[in-house]
């Protein structure tokens, strides 16, 4: 509900309130020599409003389940952010606004999850923030239709908003299309973006290249669109109460601001986007709107001492909201049980093991593996959601017996209650409102496409990784082998790029143990993405000795067959090219050599090992070491060392069977 400010908030208060936002920016920019500080002068005040009256947080509890979500999706604007965090008592010291942008500093140029007390994502990439918070907000949707106790409860989890600051430049971005048409499609009413209609960027005005109706856009893709003026502060209230009441659609306020207010010289221009104003322009801003030049940070008495009672106020709410969960969780303590559990994501024992079994030797593509046991995991990790960008039947992710989300789900059913997700042909806004969804806490979620596709995802996942966020990638039809779709579909260099982003797990499975296994290893993994990496066609099982454990997987390579004695050559594969290179070892055996067969289904994986290990696998005293992979193949050389040999492919392939 919303949270009714003391009545001392006078309009003078206000106006202080507002300016002290505003020149913290200013400042941090002025003193960093790098930064925005337009944007933050603009917002002050509808930045303020949201947080004060609408946003519930425990500025003491960063992670506090019931939350609301703020995304900026803005991120440039990040000393808005960071002063709403400092002023609210967040964990962000007037100091380290004194450090934005320098290195070790919690003030960061861009906000960044895990990094900074309160900040709920890592933003940057323009309209990357737009699609996390899409996902936020279905995860939000999703947690109430399985634990809200009654249609309009307010008790129980799920009931939270997410709000967002978007920008010129996230609604440019096709990623905002793609998450927007999605989040009106699923009538997403817990979704509230106000919109920062400045009509400027770093180039000029938006007139040079963005000409279209926005309004008219969100409502053609079903959201509730309202204008307002963005120094109309009974108005914006009026908005947002208006959003807040909006059940069935998501919601657009379109703000109409002036970036760079008050700078006499550059307010309403481009110079007052990417770039410090200047000590001579700030110091005129400070004069036009009646602040003090100096001191620099500066804070008021009473605006400190009105934070300090709001302070209070928004943990009395959170009390009040506690004490409603409490009351929830005494009369439906296996639903409360349940929740627990999902946020828990509890595993049984021995996972790898239990999910290879049946596996051993079975002929199958990894995708239909993959398939295989993604039931099995669906049957003790209620947690697991996820879908395909338009193929789910390619690649084998939909869970039987888990339902749909959406408009697919049987009549009858709450259409947020299912697990199958269906995100369409969008496989920017998929992979980000992955990451969305397990950011919130309650699910963790997966997203599939062809391993092709993999470039449209490749900006979340990259934020995934960053963020260090556990989001599982599953990508299908991963070689040339997939024939007939021909070149545009035949990934070659996307194995290289992925496993290129530092921190990203990537595995490419050989047969149905390594996939069951891979999938456990994702599972047990606790922070960070990974991606799978599995085949269209059929792949023969591989026979492995006694001593294997599933769990060999895990340490990205291992020897699969080895020499009868010292090998004279190594032949070492990931995923379709195992049993390629098993079947090469055999031919090089019938002529006398000794042949050793590894497979390698994480080279990342495996580059953790200790030294001994791997020099265990791969030898480095000068025995030929030659890798072998249906794609560009570059990530082996390091590994397959001076003498060795990459036998890839460093084409584009063809249509044919």
């Amino acid at each position: 509900m919303t949270t009714t400010p003391p009545a001392e908030l006078t309009p003078e208060l206000r106006r202080r309130i507002d300016h002290t936002i505003r020149f913290l920016a200013v400042d941090a920019v002025e003193r960093a020599k790098s930064g925005h500080p337009g944007t933050p002068m603009a917002l002050a005040s509808p930045a303020f409003e949201i947080w004060d009256r609408f946003l519930r947080f425990d500025p003491a509890d960063p992670h506090w389940a019931l939350r609301d979500r703020f995304v900026l999706s803005a991120g440039h604007a990040s000393m808005l952010l960071y002063a709403l965090l400092h002023l609210y008592g967040c964990g962000l010291s007037l100091d380290d606004l004194r450090h934005f942008r320098q290195l070790g500093s919690k003030t960061a140029g861009h906000p960044e999850y895990g990094h900074t007390p309160g900040v709920e994502l890592t933003t940057g990439p323009l309209g990357q923030g737009f699609a996390h918070g899409v996902g936020m907000a279905l995860a939000a949707r999703m947690t109430r239709a399985r634990f809200a106790p009654e249609p309009g409860d307010a008790a129980g989890p799920g009931h939270h908003l997410v709000y967002g600051i978007v920008s010129d430049g996230d609604l440019m971005e096709g990623i905002s299309a793609e998450a927007g048409s999605l989040a009106g499609h699923l009538q997403l009413g817990n979704l509230i973006y106000v919109y920062d209609d400045n009509q400027i960027t770093i180039d000029g005005s938006t007139r040079i290249a963005f000409s279209e109706d926005v309004p008219k856009r969100f409502e053609a893709q079903r959201w509730h669109v309202q204008r307002c003026d963005g120094e109309d502060v009974d108005g914006f209230r009026r908005a947002l109460e208006a959003a807040r009441a909006e059940t069935t659609r998501p919601s657009l306020i379109c703000l109409r601001t002036t970036i760079g207010l008050g700078a006499p010289n550059k307010a309403g221009t481009s110079k007052a986007h990417g770039a410090p104003l200047g000590p001579e322009e700030a110091r005129l801003a400070k004069e036009a709107l009646g602040w003090p030049v100096e001191p620099a940070f500066f804070v008021p008495d009473d605006v400190r001492a009105y934070f300090e009672r709001r302070r209070e106020a928004k943990r009395a709410e959170r009390a009040r909201a506690d004490e409603a969960l409490a009351r929830w969780r005494g009369a439906r303590p296996d639903a409360a049980k349940a929740w627990d559990d999902l946020r828990a994501r509890r595993l049984p024992a021995g996972l790898s093991a239990q999910l290879a079994g049946g596996l051993e030797g079975k002929d199958a593509a990894t995708r239909q593996h993959s398939g295989a046991v993604l039931q099995k995991i669906a049957e003790f990790a209620p947690w697991l959601v996820g879908g395909s960008a338009d193929l789910a039947e390619s690649n084998n992710t939909r869970l039987e017996h888990g339902g749909d989300v959406g408009p697919a789900a049987k009549d009858g059913a709450d259409p947020y209650a299912g697990r199958n997700l269906h995100f369409g042909i969008r496989e920017h806004a998929m992979a980000a409102m992955v990451n969305g969804i397990t950011l919130d806490g309650t699910f963790r979620a997966y997203g599939a496409t062809f391993l092709v596709f993999s470039d449209y995802c490749r900006p979340s996942i990259r934020l995934a990784t960053l963020m260090g966020v556990p989001s599982i990638f599953l990508f299908t039809h991963d070689s040339i082998f997939l024939g007939e779709d021909g070149p545009t579909h035949q990934p070659i260099e996307h194995l290289d790029a992925l496993r290129a982003i530092p921190g990203l797990v990537v595995l490419r499975p050989a047969d149905g143990v390594e996939t069951a296994a891979a999938w456990a290893w994702v599972l047990e993994r606790a922070g960070g993405p990974a991606v799978l990496a599995l085949t269209r066609q059929k792949l023969p099982g591989l026979k492995r000795d006694a001593g294997f454990r599933p769990e060999d997987v895990y340490r990205g390579a291992y020897v699969l067959e080895p020499a009868a004695g010292r090998p004279d050559v190594v032949l070492a594969a990931s995923g379709s090219e195992v049993s390629l290179a098993r079947d090469a070892a055999g031919l090089l055996r019938e002529g006398g050599l000794q042949v050793r067969v590894v497979s390698a289904p994480s080279l990342e994986l495996f580059r953790q090992q200790p030294d001994d290990y791997r020099r265990a696998v791969l030898p480095a005293d000068g025995t030929p070491v030659v890798a072998v992979e249906a794609a560009l193949g570059g990530s082996w050389w390091p590994l397959v060392g001076p003498g060795g040999l990459v036998y890839g492919i460093d084409r584009f392939g063809a249509s044919a069977p």
